[in-house]
């Protein structure tokens, strides 16, 4: 059993910037990393929206850096999944993969979320090369290009409208006859004039070898297969928070991302602080991560200044 004043669960943008706080303000944090250290930018090629990297970075090597700063403030890194937490009385108790007890006060979450995927051939084969669930991030990459997008919710809604404000064509494929949209992002998209909506159609494979060179369709009531001409394909049917061992002990929202207070990083328990992308559902970038991170560290601090603990 292990006694520290700051444990941080996950790593990424979120997990390394609270560690570098908590480092410089004398908490020697720990932190693990979780099954995915560095969390999604280690699947992103090419990082160009992040401040201070002009020449832009690739995601890895990023994620790289942030953990050498980290370490730079002696944090302590684990390459472990926590799998349990108890989250009673005011010493917070986890328990790491091979069966490690760790004791702390103030505990940072910083486990993200992993995007959905369809499970299509092609898919994953090309991803980074091509294939990318998040059309902020790598939208630029596709200028002036046609690339397709699937979904049919907000998030389709909104990252196919921004993809047709810099692609010279944009191929919405919507599953069902109908958007769970809201009715304002429905008109956004239907109101666009290069970005063309493909009702009842479902994507069934991406073509190409070293990038994308199309996608095979299918019409879900005709049973047409179709191949569209593109050389992007975005993934923007949700995401799943990595809050799971969470469930029994903090309040998380329908989808299952934590409940923060507004503004903040406190969660319900007090000394348990949430960051990054497992509270944050709307935004999803690295520096907004990074943020919030932040503040998580900040926030603990406070805590244990005013608990005395």
């Amino acid at each position: 059993m292990e006694k520290v004043k700051c444990l941080i669960i996950g790593s990424g943008p979120a997990g390394y910037t609270a560690a570098i706080y908590a480092a410089r303000a004398g908490l020697s944090p720990m932190l693990y990393t979780g099954p995915e250290p560095g969390g999604q930018l280690m699947i992103t090629n090419d990082v160009e929206n992040y401040p201070g990297y002009p020449d832009g970075r690739n995601g890895p090597e990023m994620m790289e850096d942030f953990r050498k700063q980290a370490e730079r403030f002696e944090t302590v890194i684990r390459n472990e999944k926590i799998v349990k937490v108890d989250f009673t009385g005011p010493i917070h108790k986890v328990w790491s993969e091979p069966g490690n007890e760790i004791q702390s006060p103030t505990i940072i979450i910083a486990t993200g979320a992993s995007a959905k995927w369809l499970g299509i051939p092609g898919e994953h084969e090309l991803e980074k090369k091509g294939v990318s669930a998040c059309a902020v991030c790598d939208g630029y990459f596709f200028r002036k290009q046609k690339v397709a997008i699937v979904g049919g919710g907000d998030t389709a809604a909104e990252e196919s409208t921004y993809l047709a404000k810099i692609c010279s064509e944009v191929h919405l494929l919507v599953r069902r006859d109908e958007m769970r949209a809201s009715k304002i992002m429905q008109e956004r998209v239907l109101n666009t004039p290069n970005l063309i909506v493909h009702w009842n159609t479902s994507p069934e494979e991406v073509l190409g070898t070293d990038g994308v060179e199309g996608v095979r369709v299918r019409n879900n009531k005709t049973g047409e297969i179709s191949t569209l001409d593109v050389t992007g394909f975005f993934v923007a049917i949700g995401h799943n928070p990595n809050t799971d061992i969470f469930k029994d002990w903090l309040e998380l929202d329908e989808s299952g991302y934590i409940k923060a207070v507004p503004g903040r990083s406190f969660t319900n328990i007090p000394g348990v602080f949430a960051s990054g992308d497992a509270q944050d559902k709307i935004y999803r970038q690295a520096v907004t991560a990074a943020g919030t991170g932040c503040m998580a560290a900040l926030d603990a601090e406070r805590y244990l200044v005013e608990t005395g603990l």
